[in-house]
């Protein structure tokens, strides 16, 4: 694609982040859904990292939910996906970076990062699970 955007960013959650109106998902990364375990922790550290920054941001496909996938950089060259991994707050996502980010992944990242984990594997029901049993508790403790 080529489009590169430039500017402060709004943090969305671990791995969204919006540049000039265009919302954007990192690439190559996943992290956990704002709800899940690790959620509030993955977007906070992803605002600590872009605050007061001018991202870069270099698109380089739209997902199926027509938000641009670029690699994003901090103004000193740092890789924001990279650094997410590196201080266990997303885990690589091979089948859209190639891998480029597993070896930084640190022992028993992906065992914490279970739901993101379960998504990448296909394995869905797990969050289906998830969202049963919190919903189940949720109600419990309105009764």
């Amino acid at each position: 694609m080529g489009k590169k955007l430039e500017g402060p960013a709004y943090i969305i959650d671990g791995d969204s982040l919006r540049i000039q109106k265009t919302e954007i998902r990192l690439f190559g990364v996943d992290a956990p859904e704002i709800n899940h375990p690790y959620g509030q922790k993955a977007k906070w550290k992803l605002l600590e990292l872009c605050k007061g920054q001018r991202i870069t941001a270099e698109i380089t496909a739209i997902d199926h939910f027509g938000r641009a996938v670029a690699k994003c950089y901090l103004p000193d060259g740092t890789d924001v996906s990279a650094e997410m991994v590196r201080q266990g707050h997303a885990i690589d996502w091979p089948r859209h970076s190639g891998g480029v980010y597993t070896h930084l992944e640190s022992p028993g990242l992906r065992k914490r990062l279970w739901l993101a984990n379960a998504r990448q594997n296909g394995q869905m029901f797990l969050w289906q699970r998830y969202e049963e049993r919190k919903a189940a508790a949720k109600q419990k403790r309105e009764q």
